[in-house]
């Protein structure tokens, strides 16, 4: 990046222009922007960045993501510390698709029906939104998880089946800002992270809820419940057959073992004690022999 003042003869410069054009199509391959405390106000340098999977521009002066529309193919996005006051429309964040975590705590937002618009988001897990003005409104919490359908955490807990079922009351393991539901997943920024870095901690803070969720969430238990019983009820014809089959088997296995075994010791006795013995002949009359007691037990 340049730094300093950028004349406008400069800018018009062919050799700038070329430059310029080169920085472009570079960006379009850009899967991971990490700008963090540099006092940056735009950011109309990552519409270009078509290919951004992880963006991390937190602790700026930044008031529009609009510029944010090209990058649809974001995973993650941290514009926590910012100034941002109000978020796109809908169709912003309808085009978002694989948009997962989304972290806008400490900014300037304090209209509730402006962050309803997240809900056109169709894949988003956990959003931050705490020390905003709008997080101190009544009631919230219950907006906002019960108009983004797809959300598993807000702020620093789980959502609890208490929260999305009207009038249902839990006991108290189940209940909403239980300490079991508590989940910390925006912890600061660590210096020197990489791509590799991200996508691993994006891959633990969703097995993370969704493992809190599994043993907390009475929803969630009942269905495996179900599961677990329909899956056994369909499945005992088959294991009963397989049962009746290794019971047949070991019938079959005791009887031949009940053979006398006269017949093996006289075979040996005659092959080694006896040299003139005809071994082919007094292999096949063993062997005669024994399929002749195999069927009879059989």
């Amino acid at each position: 990046m340049f730094h300093g003042t950028i004349t406008k003869e400069l800018i018009s410069h062919e050799e700038w222009s070329h430059y310029n054009k080169n920085m472009i199509e570079d960006q379009k391959d850009f899967v991971f922007v990490k700008y963090s405390g540099l006092h940056l106000k735009s950011m109309e340098n990552l519409q270009s960045c078509i290919s951004l999977r992880v963006c991390i521009l937190s602790n700026n002066f930044i008031t529009n993501i609009h510029p944010l529309q090209s990058c649809i193919k974001l995973v993650k996005l941290d514009l926590h510390g910012n100034q941002i006051k109000s978020i796109p429309d809908t169709k912003f964040w309808s085009g978002l698709k694989t948009l997962k975590l989304l972290y806008l705590h400490d900014n300037g937002f304090a209209k509730l029906k402006n962050i309803c618009m997240l809900s056109a988001c169709p894949s988003l897990i956990a959003l931050t939104m705490f020390d905003c003005p709008v997080s101190l409104k009544k009631g919230y919490r219950h907006v906002l998880v019960n108009s983004i359908w797809p959300l598993k955490a807000l702020d620093h807990h789980v959502i609890s089946d208490e929260e999305i079922i009207q009038n249902w009351h839990l006991p108290e393991r189940f209940r909403t800002y239980n300490h079991r539901l508590f989940f910390n997943f925006s912890p600061a920024l660590k210096k020197g992270s990489t791509y590799d870095d991200e996508l691993n901690n994006i891959k633990y803070v969703i097995s993370k809820i969704n493992e809190i969720l599994a043993h907390n969430s009475p929803v969630l238990i009942v269905q495996r419940w179900i599961r677990g019983f329909l899956v056994r009820k369909n499945m005992s014809p088959l294991l009963l057959y397989k049962k009746h089959q290794e019971k047949c088997i070991s019938k079959s296995e005791t009887k031949w073992i009940s053979i006398p075994k006269g017949y093996e010791d006289s075979l040996f006795k005659d092959l080694f004690f006896q040299p003139e013995t005809n071994i082919r002949e007094k292999f096949g009359h063993w062997k005669h022999d024994k399929k002749k007691l195999w069927v009879h037990f059989h």
